[in-house]
């Protein structure tokens, strides 16, 4: 291939003599938002153009049919390379024509495909906080669920568990859920048994997982409310809100794995509560997109909706309840405690206190396009209308900062600033920065760092039985 292009994912076409492409030209980093669909050929090297997506659609997965007349691929509002969700796309493989949405207004998002022949695609799909696995013909006609549940099953992209024979009639996957740690397990698709048992001996420091649904304006919003172990209903418990990155991402019912995951909450005695506000899949690419130009609005909404929906149906003390997250999620953690005085608590990872000034520190600021519209040269005001710092007068909640040193998705001086801010203002808070740690913790001891740190606050200000 050319080397002013950067090829992200590629498939060969079936005679063997070219392959399709999602590529664009260097920061490799920065340009996945931008990437075009290419057929690049063999012998020559030389790539054709196919595709070229709007700005508010990022292309993903290119698969080509088995009887090389079509590609299809994954397109939808991406805020993080691999981690996919979108609608299933097809078109003629020597382009000229604009695809066809196969899944427009579905309420799902689709995370990965596989062509079964040449006229019928197998996808997995986000469904609320669960996930699918679904069938439909290049017509986008014969639409079938084979399976559906409630667990993470996702083909393609970063951290992939799933993969079906060539003719589907056959599967294999690591399953686990709230309940079950990780395991392989085969069979035909829904009709799975475990062919491995590593995991056997472990068992959830968590009570039992609850999902559950609210309505905040025109969008049905989905959770998942974690029980804290050795649950006794005549209690009142305090509570953890975590809110996770993307924004476009989900949480969904499997065996905590990530650095930062407040599952750990659950066994030291709090509910935890893990919502999918607009913005996130599960519910389809409207639903994904209802945060454009509007972060912090109505996911905060959702967010509180769901607070108030999980109080009413456990016993959580009002007074306690405190509020963290990562990425996206250490942002909103940021901005929520600006616009609210609900959480008596908050923590944040890798958190976003400007905007504005982020738009020139960070090294991937092409994703930010879509979101905002615009550059920040060109309307920095919807930029800081989104912006904690525009509000940080009104934040009275004590706040642990946490970030890696060299995070250049979120960079370290944006947490410095909100942390200086509260400090000036003489709320109650700690900045922490990690030593040679990026935007995701690798070392082992600093991840067991930052969760000692937050429990140790969450105890500090919400007091935990």
């Amino acid at each position: 291939s050319p080397a002013d292009l950067n090829i992200y994912e590629y498939d060969w076409s079936p005679n063997g003599e070219q392959f399709a492409a999602i590529a664009a030209p260097g920061p490799a980093d920065n340009n996945w938002w931008i990437a075009q669909l290419y057929a690049g050929d063999v012998r020559s090297g030389a790539m054709r153009a196919l595709y070229h997506p709007p700005a508010e659609r990022q292309i993903a997965v290119p698969r080509w049919s088995p009887d090389g007349s079509h590609i299809a691929f994954v397109g939808g509002l991406m805020s993080d390379e691999g981690f996919i969700g979108g609608d299933l796309f097809v078109m003629g493989a020597q382009g000229g024509s604009e695809p066809r949405n196969l899944t427009d207004g579905r309420k799902s998002s689709v995370s990965g495909l596989s062509w079964l022949s040449a006229e019928q695609i197998q996808f997995t799909e986000y469904v609320g906080g669960g996930s699918a696995i679904s069938r439909i013909g290049v017509d986008g006609e014969h639409d079938e669920t084979m399976w559906r549940g409630e667990e993470g099953v996702h083909e393609d992209g970063n951290y992939p568990n799933f993969m079906a024979s060539r003719d589907g009639a056959a599967s294999v996957l690591m399953r686990s859920t709230w309940e079950r740690a990780p395991e392989v397990w085969t069979g035909r698709i829904g009709d799975w048994r475990a062919v491995t048992h590593a995991n056997g001996s472990q068992r959830p420091h968590w009570g039992k997982a609850e999902n559950i649904t609210w309505r905040d304006q025109t969008y049905s919003v989905q959770g998942w409310l974690l029980y804290p172990d050795h649950y006794d209903p005549a209690k009142k418990y305090p509570m953890v809100v975590g809110i996770h990155g993307g924004p476009s991402s989900v949480r969904r019912a499997e065996w905590p794995s990530s650095h930062f995951d407040m599952s750990v909450m659950a066994g030291l005695g709090y509910f935890v509560f893990f919502p999918n506000p607009r913005g996130s899949y599960g519910q389809g690419e409207a639903f994904t997109r209802a945060n454009v130009k509007d972060f912090g609005g109505g996911d905060l909404r959702d967010i509180l909706g769901g607070v108030e929906e999980a109080a009413r149906r456990a016993p959580i003390d009002a007074q306690r309840v405190g509020v963290t997250g990562w990425s996206y999620g250490g942002f909103m953690t940021m901005w929520t405690v600006t616009q609210t005085n609900r959480f008596k608590a908050a923590v944040s990872g890798a958190g976003l206190a400007d905007w504005e000034s982020y738009y020139g520190q960070n090294s991937i600021d092409q994703w930010m396009i879509p979101f905002f519209g615009a550059s920040v040269y060109d309307d920095p005001a919807v930029y800081a209308k989104s912006s904690p710092i525009t509000y940080i007068k009104q934040v009275r909640t004590p706040t642990l900062v946490v970030v890696g040193e060299r995070d250049a998705e979120c960079p370290a001086p944006q947490s410095f600033e909100f942390w200086h801010a509260l400090k000036t203002l003489g709320v109650p808070t700690e900045l922490v920065v990690y030593e040679g740690e990026g935007h995701s913790f690798h070392d082992p001891k600093d991840r067991v760092d930052v969760l000692r740190r937050t429990i140790d606050w969450f105890d500090k200000y919400l007091r935990a039985e």
